[in-house]
Order: C-alpha cells, then structure tokens, then sequence
C-alpha cells in the first residue's frame, strides 16, 4: 500500500483499512458472522466501552436510526443484546453475548498477530512510533478558519 498523498488523512485511513478489513477476513476465515464496516466500527466503539446507541451514534457522526439498525443486525446474529442502563433504566446499552466474547477473544488475537505481521513489514520501531504517537493526547478537535475571498461556500455561490 503505497499512496503518494500530502495528506496524512489519506495514509491513516488506508493504514485503517488494511487492519479493518485483515480482521474480518480472518474472521470470516474462523467461521464468524461477516461484518460490514458499520458493524465493525460499532464493535468497536463496544470495546472502548462506549455502549449507549446514542453515543455511537454521536462518534461516527450517524443518525441513531443508522446505528440502532447496525446494533439490531449483530442482535439478530447473536453478537449483541440490548440490556437495560443499569445507571438509568430508560436507556438501553449494547453488550456483548456469549459469542460476541468468543468471537471479541479472536479478534483480539488476530490484531495482535496483524500488528506482529505489520512490525515485520514496516519495521517494529514504526509500530511502536505510530502506537505512541496514536495513545498520546491531541487535545479537542480544532476549528480551521479559512482566510481570503475565494474560500468557502460563499465564494462558491459568489461565481
């Protein structure tokens, strides 16, 4: 994966991608469900301990219809239940079943054996770099203010 791109974006997201997509083959390779890139980006969230639909929803910036049909697919599968917020029972929060643990158990190995695979490929101390760089602390989000007359969507409409 070679990408000629100025933009660190472009390289992140094609890094991202290579492990997203490694995982699910391996674990389609084991025999568990196939997951689409909603479902895997959910599971994720799952596993940062982040369980309220709503606040998946919030993270990958879907609409909470997206998300609860995402949940409610890995429900119908056996991967996921809705249980009640035990902090405020109006509230229902994704866990992982039975199987969602085994199968969380494998994922866990397969990432850590990508993660060997790519220290093999690109040099373990350029994994340690991009770990250590990733866990640190970027701060909030920033806001970039575009200067001049020819930015923005009102420059667009201006033509």
């Amino acid at each position: 994966m070679i990408f000629n791109s100025d933009y660190l974006i472009v390289p992140l997201l094609a890094g991202f991608e290579w492990f997203d997509e490694s995982l699910q083959m391996s674990l389609r390779e084991a025999g568990w469900p196939h997951l689409t890139r909603p479902e895997s980006m959910v599971m994720m969230h799952v596993q940062m301990e982040v369980v309220r639909p709503a606040d998946i929803a919030r993270s990958l910036r879907l609409t909470r219809q997206a998300v609860h049909s995402t949940i409610n697919s890995l429900v119908e599968r056996g991967v996921f239940e809705l249980v009640d917020d035990p902090t405020d029972g109006r509230i229902r929060i994704v866990q992982l079943t039975p199987m969602g643990k085994a199968m969380r158990r494998d994922a866990q190995k397969i990432v850590a054996h990508l993660t060997e695979e790519l220290g093999r490929r690109i040099g373990a101390r350029r994994v340690k770099a991009l770990r250590e760089s990733f866990a640190g602390d970027w701060g909030a989000p920033i806001v970039h203010t575009l200067d001049g007359p020819d930015t923005g969507m009102a420059a667009f409409r201006q033509d």
